[in-house]
């Protein structure tokens, strides 16, 4: 699987900080998922994890900023 590209994934999310903390976090579920469930996968985490992002599979939610 080839991953998508920078342009394709910066437009589903607000900075390129967020699609690192995103995919990072979903990485790290579907290692955890993975490793309780004893399988295995062919594909790395990050990749299926910003493949998922890419294809907008991923909800990201954002923290509702307060306001004083």
């Amino acid at each position: 699987m080839q991953q998508p590209s920078l342009d394709v994934l910066i437009k589903k999310v607000e900075s390129k900080y967020e699609l690192v903390v995103a995919a990072a976090k979903r990485a790290r579920r579907l290692t955890e998922v993975d490793q309780a469930e004893g399988e295995g996968n062919s594909l790395k985490p990050v990749s299926i994890a910003l493949e998922e992002i890419a294809q907008g599979k991923l909800h990201i939610e954002r923290p509702k900023l307060k306001i004083k």
